[in-house]
């Protein structure tokens, strides 16, 4: 993992890390362990990123949150690790292990972990044209 920790990039504060970098492509990977939990801390690794899309993991730390945000895309959350609070326009869910959740374009979400968690984000930037 430390070799993952020296590619992070795109720091917006201490307790929230991004790498923008592609998984190397035609090479299994085991999903929960591409990322790692790091304390005190909201880490995401890009999987795919197309303009057309993209697929995100993260790894929330307990007591983390991330920030209330609208997207302009459907956005699919499952999660692969952990139990996830998730609230969609107000309304509260929780996500266990092997559980997903479309949330809907235009609509006001955050994360919030009272216990650790990894998830997938995939959102579909293309089709909204129909």
């Amino acid at each position: 993992m430390k070799e993952d920790k020296n590619r992070l990039t795109g720091h917006t504060d201490k307790s929230n890390h991004t790498a923008t970098q592609e998984l190397e492509k035609s090479k299994v990977h085991i999903i929960v362990e591409i990322i790692e939990y790091m304390p005190n801390a909201v880490v995401s690794k890009t999987i795919i990123k197309k303009t057309t899309g993209n697929v995100t993991v993260s790894s929330f730390d307990a007591g983390e949150e991330l920030a209330e945000k609208t997207s302009p895309f459907d956005n699919y959350i499952q999660i692969i690790d952990g139990t996830a609070e998730v609230d969609i326009n107000e309304k509260k869910y929780t996500l266990k292990l092997g559980e997903g959740i479309i949330i809907p374009a235009h609509t006001r979400h955050f994360f919030n972990a009272n216990e650790q968690f990894k998830m997938v984000s995939t959102v579909i930037k293309s089709g909204y044209e129909d």
